[in-house]
Parts: structure tokens; sequence; C-alpha cells
């Protein structure tokens, strides 16, 4: 049995809500101890800086193009992440240890598997540099090397967190910018996909309406009515359609078919929508889960929580029933994926991505002079 070694996960994905940070222990593979977690929250500046990103990327057909602004974003955004690294460790009493492994994430700005690009600004030499901590960087591109989807990459972790849970097969949801699940079958196989949008749209409809970035508990959507056949219109998006694995980008769905909704219908009919792509996630399941826990920030919206509750025949739990900070999980699973890297453990399997095998992946960058 591999040593545990303390790792710290950094993981914003394709949220503009703010950077998470969280530090555990592990061997990365059944040792698994939380320590810390924080959330470092995005100010509106930093949010428009974003955005900028996002559409400064859109037409990016290599990974390694940085056109116009972005060399400067991607400074800035490495920047945000050193200085909340600076500050989780300050504040938890954590020493600069060669021991010590970031997982880092990086913003993604591009996510389209159907040619193989996946871009994730952040620079991880930078990072260990400015940190002095040893930095696992872009995990993604090894798995798209070898055919695979590239996300979603928090399946290993799901599984290890699923000893923890009463029933099978168990389905693990993530609820950020994207949707995504992970089924944990009763021998410990894994299925996982991207279900459609997570709060993206829901997110990006809120701001529009009420400068608000979210719409807090769902409080919008609960004064509104679903539009059915705008609901239906959403739901025949031909994603949908698709076997997994899969993967989306967050700009794979807009908003043009609630256009004409009041803010309140929109909402409703967004929340609805979320719901409806993950509770037909078991169309693929094989199996249907016997038990649903939902992770990020999803889940903290309660109308969301209660239209999941209605369409699915199985409990629908929050992280925290099974002892497990729901914020806290994509950024553990980049902690325990770090680890996991290091020690050239897989990363992604058939099952998860569709990689042609079970491969690793990750670059490791190590401060300057270490």
């Amino acid at each position: 049995m591999a040593n545990p070694i303390t790792a710290i996960g950094l993981m914003s994905g394709t949220s503009m809500d703010g950077i998470d940070v969280a530090m555990i222990r592990t061997d990365g593979e059944n040792t698994v101890q939380a320590m810390a977690f924080e959330a470092v929250d995005y100010d509106a500046a930093q949010r428009a800086l974003l955005s900028e990103a996002m559409s400064l990327s859109a037409g990016l057909q290599e990974r390694a193009s940085r056109p116009g602004k972005l060399p400067a974003i991607e400074k800035e955004i490495t920047r945000w992440h050193a200085d909340a690294v600076d500050w989780f460790c300050d504040k938890h009493g954590v020493g600069r240890q060669d021991k010590i492994v970031v997982g880092f994430h990086g913003q993604t700005v591009v996510h389209r598997p159907e040619i193989g690009l996946t871009v994730q600004l952040g620079d991880g030499q930078s990072l260990a540099d400015t940190t002095g901590l040893k930095v696992v960087a872009d995990m993604r591109a090894n798995d798209m090397a070898h055919g695979g989807q590239g996300a979603p990459l928090a399946c290993a972790y799901h599984a290890a967190m699923a000893a923890h849970v009463p029933g099978r097969p168990t389905a693990f949801v993530n609820i950020g910018g994207v949707g995504n699940i992970t089924l944990v079958d009763e021998n410990g196989g894994l299925l996982a996909f991207d279900t459609g949008p997570g709060n993206a749209l829901m997110d990006d409809w809120c701001l529009q309406h009420t400068g608000k970035p979210v719409d807090v508990d769902g409080a919008l959507a609960r004064t509104g009515e679903v539009n059915e056949a705008v609901l239906a219109e959403l739901r025949r998006h031909e994603y949908f359609l698709e076997a997994p694995p899969k993967s989306l980008d967050r700009a794979s769905f807009t908003l043009d078919a609630v256009k004409g909704l009041s803010p309140q219908d929109g909402a409703a009919t967004l929340v609805m929508f979320t719901a409806h792509t993950i509770a037909d996630a078991v169309n693929w399941c094989g199996k249907s889960p016997a038990y649903w826990v939902i992770c990020g920030g999803g889940r903290k919206n309660r109308f969301l929580m209660e239209c999941l509750a209605s369409l699915i025949d199985a409990p629908v739990v929050p992280a925290e029933a099974i002892h497990t900070d729901g914020d806290a999980v994509e950024a553990e699973a980049w902690a325990y994926l770090a680890v996991r890297s290091v020690r050239g453990l897989p990363l992604t399997w058939p099952g998860t991505t569709g990689t042609r095998e079970p491969v690793s992946g990750g670059q490791v960058f190590v401060p300057a002079g270490h």
C-alpha cells in the first residue's frame, strides 16, 4: 500500500463563480481523508474577464493557441489561483513542503471532444514557481490523445466515495456549469457522461434578468410556470440522442428557446430542463440507480432538488447525507487525481470517457530551482 500524500485541488472548471480549494490526504486509491475546504468567489470584474475569455476562445482550433488578450487573461487566471493557494495555506497553516502536490484544473474556455479539443486557461509552471509547490495540470489531454472525450474526470473519486453510500448502483451527479453523472455499479464498474446543462443556463438567465449571478434557492423559478412547449423543444436537442460516453462544452446550449418567456417562466422552464436531463440519464444506465448523491452548487437550489425528486424513483440526497461537503467534491477530486497522476494510476477508463484503454494523465510542474 502506498503512503498517503497531502494534496490540494483547485477547481474553477466551467463555472464563473470562483475557485474551490480543497485539501485531502490520500493514496489515490481507497484512503481519502478530507482536511480543509474554502471557496474563493470571483468578483464582477473577474467574471467579466472570464466572459471575455470565452468569447475570444470561441474559434480556437488548437490547444496552445492564445490569440489577442488571451495570454494576458491566462496570466491573470493563474495569479488568481496562486493567490488562492497562498491564502488557503496561510489560513490552514500549510507549509510549502515538496511532498504537497497541487491538482490544477484551470478555467475551461473550450471543450469540443468531437474534434479532440479541450482548452483550460492556466499556466502550470507559473503556478508551481509562484507557490513553491509541485503542480499537476492538464489532466484531460492524454485521455483525448487516446480517443477519449476528456470528460468527465471526477469518476475515480466518485468510486472512492461510493464506499460510504448505502445503495448500489449509486449515481453521483455534479451540477456545476455543466451536469455530469457517474454510475458506480454493484461491482465497482464505472459509467460516466455529461448529462446536459447544469447551472449554466439558469445562471445566465438570472444574470440577464435580475443582475444577480445565481437564482438563490430557485426563488425566481419557483414563482414561474414551466412552458411545456419550450421544455419539449429544449429536450429535443441532438445531444440527448447520443449514447455515452459523451461530454459537453458550456456553450453547447443557449438561451434562444426561452427568449420570449417572462423572467419567472424562463427560470422555471430552465430548472425543469436541467432536472429532466439528469433524470433522463437513467436511459443509458442499464440498471436504474438505487441512490442518487447530488454534488456541486446545484444541490443548493432547493427548487431544483424538489424537481429532481419528483422525477426520480429513488432517494435523491445532497452529498452531505453521506458526510461529504458537496461544495468540496470537485476540488477534492482534482487533488485525488493529482495523486493518481504522480503515481501513474488511471484517471479515465473506456466506460467514463470512451478512451481506448485505461489511461493516466496530467503534466507535472516542479518549482524552479527544485
